[in-house]
């Protein structure tokens, strides 16, 4: 889900689904916004998500502490064996194509996500390697769920309105499939959870879910997030000190999965995001529409989003 500015490898809202070209039947392309020459919309062919597995790698394995191997090396895509299962979100900025004619749209900022009935025909959930969220959804026979990961932006787009165009991307999403609660892990920088050790017991303290929606990491995983008892915690300077994108989750209404996780080949330390759509603060409907409403297209600035 995100470690600073580049939103995260995992959410994960932190590592689904188009898939025409993968799942083997057409799809008319699906936009879901535009502002300015930025466009947001589902991927449409595999030229498409090989174009979002550039600028995932180029994120992740070139700006960002993640390890290649040698096929990601030789290929500079980051890619994996669930990318074939997920829809692509991409978004485009159409300004470079317009102004020289000849130029594909440039990729930058991507997301993918995976419905509940596309990962039941497969192997589960990406997330479930970390946290144990089976039980979770055996839990819930009543809701959808879906996963959010891998999400990057472009480091020269990093700013309120990709980020809002990517979100309301997801928002549309979610409101046509009608899913009920989104997972996955989002990052800290780093491998070392003693970095984070305030940050990780805010969230610890303030965002752990009541009974019904506790999620935990694999034993083998788990890293204590308790590190710091609450009355020792200062705050503000914690979540200060919180990647964005975990920030903006709390802000919808997210829950904090039990444990943290380290994951080597990315160079982070995760948490696992729990956000049911019943339980995102309403006034955030007013920018991006309640979950019963029809989604349409955006065609204009945000205001703000705090």
């Amino acid at each position: 889900m995100g470690s600073g500015g580049a939103l995260g490898k995992g959410l994960a809202l932190g590592k689904g689904g188009l898939s025409a070209g993968f799942r083997g039947r057409f799809q008319p392309p699906q936009v879901y916004g535009r502002i300015g020459s930025l466009e947001v919309r589902l991927a449409r062919k595999k030229s498409e998500i090989r174009r979002a597995q550039r600028l995932r790698y180029k994120v992740f394995y070139e700006e960002m502490a993640a390890t290649p191997n040698a096929l990601a090396m030789l290929s500079r895509r980051d890619e994996d064996a669930f990318d074939p299962i997920f829809d692509h979100l991409l978004v485009l900025d159409h300004g470079d194509a317009n102004r020289k004619g000849w130029r594909r749209s440039k990729v930058v900022g991507t997301y993918r996500v995976l419905r509940q009935d596309i990962a039941d025909e497969h192997d589960g959930f990406y997330t479930q390697g970390e946290y144990d969220i089976a039980p979770l959804i055996r839990s819930k026979p009543g809701y959808s769920f879906m996963e959010l990961g891998r999400s990057c932006v472009l480091k020269p787009y990093r700013n309120r309105r990709t980020v809002e165009l990517l979100w309301h991307g997801i928002w549309s999403y979610v409101r046509q499939h009608g899913v009920d609660v989104m997972v996955g892990c989002a990052s800290f920088p780093g491998v070392d959870p003693a970095q984070h050790a305030a940050a990780l017991s805010f969230l610890h303290h303030t965002a752990s879910p009541p009974e019904e929606w506790r999620v935990s990491a694999h034993d083998h995983l788990r890293v204590d997030m308790n590190m710091m008892p609450q009355e020792a915690l200062n705050m503000r300077a914690a979540l200060k000190a919180m990647p964005p994108l975990i920030k903006g989750y709390l802000r919808l209404g997210a829950y904090i999965g039990d444990g943290a996780v380290i994951d080597r080949q990315f160079g982070t330390t995760d948490v696992l995001i729990i956000l049911p759509v019943e339980h995102i603060n309403s006034r955030y409907f007013a920018h991006f529409g309640a979950p019963d409403e029809l989604a349409a297209p955006i065609t204009q600035d945000f205001g703000p989003l705090n």
